[in-house]
């Protein structure tokens, strides 16, 4: 018996390549529709902010900064130093759950709404490519032709401001990293004077021009990680750009008189000459998809035009078109948001706790106590300070217990200066032995500015066979 084998295409490569494993470019048209100028919205909201941030102040100082070799770390105007590694860690960790949780349920949003590689590409190259070299055919065209003065130079000017623009944003990815004071001193002053600062912008401005005249969606489709993990977090249940098959299905013109009409989809490609990754969405949930919304409003066109109902392309989950099951959060997604919102309750709780300066002391190993002067002994103890403001800080230790002493080497008075880590040694003098334990506990109050704002307990400790000081 003969089975008839009907042909099924089947993609087999990234939406990116050839046949032969080469670059497939891409040539994305653009549609305005309401997605279109909701995304504009967060877009130019979020670029702004972006641009903006390494040069807002908030009582003279930046309100971020991420200085990586002097390990200085200024978030929404608090700022965080080597000492506080543990909740910089925890703040990247709550982000990251954030960002899987929010994956898990709502896919890449992420990437084609919040994402800088996309705001950047989508909102201010490729606008300014369209306004060069026209729309997705005349780009087509004008990479096929012969080289010719025109083609010459519509090349030269496009590839010109994407380096001026890429230039820019090297100077503004600098700032987040020195601050605008250090890169403002870097354009004032001699190049000389700061030519490791110069080639860190020229290597920077490469990289840009790099990405968003050559790479643009490679970014997404190869090298960035995090769309490598769509596919483990996302599943049935997950909110995602998706083509409603049942209603879509089988693809075709209605004709009038005609029984067994097809389904709404007309098969225009619409939607994939509007994608800016090359995917077509009606094969369904794709790794490339970075949910951005363009092939909706392409359908909803067509759809307006052709008076068929929205929609048959929007945001739905796979057991929403296929069981018909209304769109709500699972186990999988509560745990996620359920972690997430403890890792913010425990960063809150750290921040509301954390001191103003930090005190850390430890007894000297290996000192067993000294006789300090005619009755007293003395152990010795090591401390170390760090003010974590961006105010000088007058630091005093104190003993509870009002018959001990406290002898700092060195200083008459502690004065912290703003981010100052200091470290230092101090003794602390008790009573003679009869009326002390062998290893005691002594309580150590930190005044700072006048006001007690930490309490530290440590060990007191004497041998019969005390030394002398």
């Amino acid at each position: 018996m003969q089975v008839k084998v009907e042909e099924i295409s089947f993609r087999d490569r990234l939406s990116t390549s050839t046949q032969e494993g080469g670059r497939r470019w891409l040539y994305p048209e653009i549609v305005k529709g309401t997605w279109f100028y909701r995304r504009a919205w967060v877009a130019y909201i979020l670029l702004a902010s972006l641009l903006a941030g390494p040069f807002w102040e908030w009582n003279g100082h930046p309100v971020f900064l991420f200085d990586l070799l002097k390990r200085n770390f200024i978030v929404f105007g608090i700022g965080f130093g080597p000492q506080d590694m543990n909740l910089l860690v925890l703040g990247i960790l709550t982000f990251a759950v954030f960002i899987f949780a929010f994956t898990q349920v709502f896919g890449r949003l992420w990437c084609g709404w919040a994402c800088p590689q996309t705001i950047f590409l989508e909102w201010i190259f490729r606008p300014i490519e369209r306004l060069i070299e026209g729309n997705a055919v005349a780009r087509i065209r004008l990479d096929e032709e012969e080289s010719n003065p025109s083609k010459i130079l519509k090349k030269i000017g496009k590839l010109s401001i994407f380096w001026l623009i890429s230039f820019a944003i090297a100077h503004v990815f600098l700032a987040y990293l020195i601050g605008k004071k250090e890169l403002f001193n870097i354009i004032s002053d001699p190049m000389s004077t700061h030519w490791v600062g110069f080639l860190v912008l020229i290597a920077f401005t490469s990289i840009f021009f790099f990405v968003f005249s050559r790479l643009r969606e490679i970014v997404c489709v190869v090298i960035c990680p995090y769309g490598r993990l769509q596919g483990a977090l996302q599943d049935r249940n997950s909110l995602l750009i998706t083509y409603d098959l049942i209603r879509g299905e089988p693809r075709g013109h209605k004709k009038k008189g005609i029984e067994n009409q097809p389904g709404d989809c007309v098969d225009c490609n619409w939607c994939v000459k509007v994608c800016p990754t090359g995917i077509d969405i009606r094969n369904g949930s794709q790794m490339e998809c970075i949910q951005c919304t363009a092939c909706i409003d392409a359908c909803d066109e067509v759809m307006t035009k052709t008076h068929r109902p929205l929609d048959l392309i929007g945001y739905f989950s796979e057991n929403n078109v296929v069981k018909k099951e209304p769109f709500k959060l699972k186990a999988k997604g509560l745990a996620y948001f359920g972690l997430w919102g403890l890792l913010i309750a425990i960063l809150g709780s750290l921040l509301f706790l954390r001191t103003p300066v930090e005190t850390i002391v430890l007894r000297t190993p290996g000192q067993t106590g000294m006789v300090s002067a005619p009755g007293e002994i003395a152990n010795l103890y090591n401390f170390e300070v760090s003010n974590k403001t961006f105010v000088s800080q007058k630091l005093e230790f104190l003993s509870a217990d009002k018959s001990n002493k406290i002898s700092i080497i060195g200083h008459s008075a502690i004065i912290l200066n703003p981010q100052q880590v200091l470290k230092g040694s101090f003794f602390i003098s008790t009573l003679s032995p009869e009326n002390q334990s062998r290893n005691s506990k002594v309580k150590l109050q930190i005044k700072t500015n006048g006001e007690i704002t930490d309490e530290i307990e440590t060990h007191f400790f004497y041998s019969p066979k005390t030394s002398t000081l």
